[in-house]
């Protein structure tokens, strides 16, 4: 069910080292396909990487939980098995927002349904991420997929992420706060 899912479907940061197979990445691009794209210009295209040298070229240009201003990032054994560069052909379009977080969505429901999980990462040194793949100028790095199998329990709370966007116990488990329902709907009069 829907819901499950995305119960399950967290931002995971540590990870397992268990390796990834092409296959899988390959399975959860082609669920991308099938993704709704504005004006179905179909803009995307996704890099994949699962080996261990692939990984090291993408690691060192992420930027991982700002809110947790103390953690650099997953220590070396926590890393991720592998990524999907999803990045945007300028020459279909340049409007790239709603289909790249549509498909970084797809992807992250996918791996869950592996018992696989992830973090969209947007933050990204782009210039030195492009010189590392040796990008073609027509391609726009848009944002980095972290996969591997979750390697840390993650909580959700539900109270007012204003005050706190996240953060991790003293057991080092994720919390993450949501919204209620109620504090999301809003009724406006005469309608």
């Amino acid at each position: 069910m829907l819901r499950d899912l995305l119960l399950r479907s967290r931002s995971y940061r540590r990870f397992h080292q268990e390796p990834l197979q092409e296959e899988t990445l390959v399975d959860l691009v082609d669920l991308t396909r099938l993704c709704p794209s504005a004006a179905n210009r179909q803009p995307l295209k996704y890099l994949l990487s699962w080996r261990p040298d692939q990984n090291a070229r993408i690691f060192p240009h992420l930027h991982w939980a700002a809110a947790l201003s103390e953690w650099s990032g997953p220590a070396e054994n926590e890393r991720p098995a592998g990524y999907i560069v999803i990045l945007g052909d300028t020459r279909i379009s340049r409007r790239f927002d709603w289909d790249c977080a549509i498909a970084a969505q797809a992807i992250l429901l996918g791996a869950t349904e592996r018992e696989l999980g992830g973090c969209m990462i947007a933050s990204i040194d782009h210039a030195q991420l492009r010189e590392a793949l040796n990008l073609p100028e027509h391609l726009d790095i848009l944002m980095v997929v972290a996969l591997g199998r979750p390697d840390e329990t993650v909580i959700l709370e539900d109270v007012d992420p204003a005050q706190r966007p996240y953060w991790r116990d003293a057991d080092d488990v994720h919390h993450v706060p949501k919204r209620l329902l109620a504090d999301l709907r809003i009724e406006l009069p005469g309608f």
